[in-house]
């Protein structure tokens, strides 16, 4: 690590601190009856959020899946919008009526997270589409898919469609060990899924899903390679999914050591262990970090909790349709 980088550091490991205060708020929340729906966290893979996040420009187009929290938080979404979201506040991303998996900021480049799986890749392909035609090009389309939705046709149809049209989109398949409750050996023939680039022309990367700046570095190079090459491109990123599937996953599948683990070696341990050992950081420093995080999730949720619910009435309802 350079020594003369240390805001940038700084800024990385704040913003993944954000992603696991959110994270926590939440999980507390839902656990008090106060969120409506379900909650897919994404407590273990706060590198690949912020890392895949850090480099994109804002005329980017990011299209997250239904474990999309820390994409939009590495994107800069408004936190305390994001909470009244999820608490159903008419002062959320949506008003609202989305919830936890439909947070969208068009101002940030989030189209929308989407609660089915593999379905943002064809909307990612129109977009980097749209790109092209206007020939925008400095902007590029990214579309965040799981291991669960490697083997799904919309998603390989659309790196097919990508590549064959030469579109300037970047596919992050976040291989998390698990979809849903199935592990990835038992879902996928061949678990090399830098493979699934080769037949569709794609170019290809693949890093540490756990390392901030290995996953920040990766995306970084994935992004000059679609510009500067005019074609699409995938980067796989391994990583480890600590929270269940969604907030009714019991966990029976796993081992509470094999979590554990994964959670004591996350990516918030490790670039702390790494600053700390390097002399960049200080054990203070770190904790003032982590507690600025934690002050500005208690501030979202205070604006969300003292929000008023999202608008019921036909009126209210009709002012943010597209046409009627």
């Amino acid at each position: 690590m350079k020594t003369d980088n240390k805001n940038f550091y700084k800024e990385l490991m704040l913003r993944m601190c954000r992603v696991r205060q959110f994270e926590e708020e939440v999980k507390r929340l839902y656990g008090e009856g106060a969120v409506h729906g379900t909650l897919h966290l994404c407590m273990g893979e706060e590198a690949v959020d912020v890392g895949s996040t850090y480099y994109l420009k804002d005329g980017d187009y990011v299209f997250a899946t239904h474990r999309g929290h820390g994409i939009c938080i590495g994107r800069g979404v408004d936190l305390s919008k994001m909470m009244a979201e999820i608490l159903g506040r008419s002062t959320g991303t949506n008003f609202g009526r989305g919830g936890s998996m439909h947070i969208c900021d068009i101002d940030k480049g989030i189209i929308g997270c989407n609660g089915v799986v593999g379905a943002n890749a064809p909307t990612a392909c129109g977009a980097a589409l749209s790109i092209k035609l206007k020939k925008e090009e400095d902007r590029v389309a990214v579309c965040f898919t799981g291991d669960g939705a490697a083997n799904t046709g919309a998603l390989l149809e659309s790196m097919n469609l990508a590549g064959v049209w030469k579109l300037p989109v970047i596919f992050v398949l976040i291989e998390n060990h698990y979809a849903v409750s199935t592990v990835v050996e038992r879902a996928s023939a061949d678990t090399d899924f830098t493979k699934r680039a080769e037949p569709f022309g794609l170019g290809c990367f693949e890093t540490d899903g756990n390392d901030v700046l290995s996953v920040a570095e990766t995306m970084e190079k994935a992004r000059r390679f679609v510009i500067e090459n005019k074609k699409p491109c995938l980067v796989v990123e391994h990583t480890y999914r600590v929270s269940g599937h969604s907030r009714s996953d019991q966990n029976k599948y796993r081992s509470p050591e094999e979590i554990q683990y994964w959670d004591e070696h996350g990516p918030i341990n490790r670039f702390t262990d790494s600053l700390i050992s390097e002399g960049l950081f200080t054990e203070a420093e770190i904790n003032s970090i982590k507690s600025q995080a934690e002050a500005e999730m208690k501030a979202a949720v205070e604006f969300a909790v003292n929000s008023p619910a999202a608008d019921e009435e036909v009126s209210g309802l009709l002012k943010a349709v597209y046409a009627d």
